[in-house]
């Protein structure tokens, strides 16, 4: 793999001063370039390409070794390119069907005042997982569940809180969450293998943060639920879509089954996209044309709610164009970074003292939050953090999925906890509550990545590399 690095005599190895100067570098041109200038972050992620190669150059390595070493970074992510194109078509197509509505719909006759933080918290949970977002669970069920808390009575930090938490559940653990799948992309693990070891740390969080919330929620058991604006939201959506589901379901039906029977993700995909544009046809009344340009870029919907409507909306293959351009551009950059050596000189200055297996967990942990503190968004974060750590977990013979999980729990769980990240500004934006309010009440996000720690110390979940057969 570092042939190009090795092999010629006119290249050199970067020491951990130049390799810390290249990586502060991209750093400071990222953290400036959003929070000082308000530039756009592919065109700076450009300029970190250039940052990058020049640093190579002085290395002494041709710009077509350059190049090649970009191909490198990219040809790996071809996979997961894949199925960010079918994540955006199986968001519209769920849309069309119905699926969606039906869980909104059918999700908000969980809520009475008693248990409303639980409810509203796994109804968000499963709403992330279903759509594989957390940005459209906040922007659509989390509208919605602030409006309903706050006529409740209940203050809107801990609903916000609540919301954050269960929608950053799905992003983390969706098999069509694009940092899921960015994730195990960056680590080099199969998707399955990432979500199953994620598994290990994820349920323990998921359910104290189900007891955390359901002990403060019993306070609020005597207020008052407004039914009239649940009946609303319920009649729009009636009124819209056909929602038996025993049919609109059924998409999300076929995805989880091949799912569980370990189809790879483009076929359980490949398969519910075609199950729920069958649905949108033949049950919701759609011309098979609208149905099939929604895979590109989806229709706004017609319940006559904004909110819902913005929901309905989402999805088709463009709507995933800024995150797959983002990542191409990236991992062009981390393919620099890892060929001509300098995440390995990074690699052995910063962690080659850490020797325990907890260490390593907890360090990526750590340098995944200080990673979306200094660049503001986690996509960045996974993809570098991914490449720096890869060696070390190899040297401990631990599985590419353990560094997966790590790597997700320092930056996709830290996110929405920093102001200034994209993340943090849009549940702001959103929903009205500035994030230091909310964070203390985000237990799910802060609460897994202290467990994941924990649990290694105590040596759980500690997976092992498998070696793969010869040839």
């Amino acid at each position: 793999m570092e042939a190009a690095m090795t092999n010629s005599s006119h290249h050199r190895l970067p020491t951990p001063a130049h390799a810390a100067v290249c990586f502060v570098g991209v750093f400071l041109m990222i953290s400036c370039g959003l929070f000082v200038f308000g530039a756009s972050l592919h065109a700076i992620m450009f300029l970190c390409v250039i940052w990058s190669g020049a640093h190579a150059a002085m290395l002494g390595f041709e710009f077509a070794e350059v190049r090649s070493m970009m191909n490198t970074g990219i040809v790996k992510a071809l996979p997961a390119i894949y199925i960010f194109i079918l994540i955006g078509m199986v968001i519209a197509s769920f849309m069309q069907s119905g699926t969606i509505a039906t869980l909104v719909y059918y999700g908000l006759q969980l809520l009475s005042p008693g248990v409303f933080l639980v409810a509203g918290f796994v109804l968000a949970s499963l709403m992330s997982v279903a759509t594989g977002t957390s940005w459209g669970t906040v922007g659509t069920i989390g509208v919605v569940l602030v409006g309903i808390g706050d006529a409740m009575g209940i203050p809107l930090p801990l609903v916000v809180g609540m919301i954050v938490s269960g929608a950053t559940f799905g992003d983390k653990l969706s098999p069509i969450s694009d940092t899921t799948n960015l994730a195990a992309m960056s680590a080099d693990t199969q998707l399955y293998r990432h979500i199953g070891s994620m598994l290990y740390t994820t349920v323990p969080t998921f359910l104290i943060a189900i007891v955390i919330f359901g002990v403060l929620g019993y306070g609020f058991r005597d207020t008052a639920l407004p039914h009239a604006e649940i009946a609303g939201i319920q009649g729009a959506l009636e009124g819209a879509y056909g929602l038996a589901p025993l049919i609109t379901l059924l998409p999300l039906v076929v995805m989880l089954v091949l799912s569980i029977r370990r189809q790879s993700p483009e076929v359980s995909m490949t398969a519910s996209i075609i199950v729920a544009s069958l649905i949108a046809v033949l049950y919701q009344g759609q011309s098979p044309i609208d149905a099939l340009n929604a895979l590109w870029s989806n229709t706004r919907g017609t319940t006559g709610i904004d909110n819902i409507d913005d929901l309905l909306g989402r999805g088709g293959i463009y709507s995933m164009s800024w995150t797959l351009l983002l990542s191409i551009m990236a991992l062009a950059m981390g393919g620099i970074l890892h060929e001509a050596g300098f995440l390995k000189a990074l690699l052995n200055a910063i962690i080659g003292r850490v020797q325990r297996a907890a260490s390593l967990i907890a360090t990526t942990i750590a340098a995944g939050f200080i990673g979306n503190l200094s660049m503001g968004e986690a996509y960045i974060t996974i993809i570098l953090n991914s490449q720096l750590f890869g060696e070390s977990y190899r040297r401990r013979k631990l599985d590419a999925a353990v560094l997966s999980r790590s790597v997700e729990e320092g930056a996709t769980m830290t996110t929405g906890l920093i102001p200034w990240t994209t993340a943090g500004a849009f549940y702001t934006a959103t929903l009205g509550i500035p994030v230091l309010d909310y964070a203390p009440y985000a237990f799910f996000n802060y609460l897994n990545p202290l467990v994941s720690v924990a649990m290694a110390v105590l040596g759980i979940g500690l997976l092992k590399r498998r070696e793969m057969p010869a040839g």
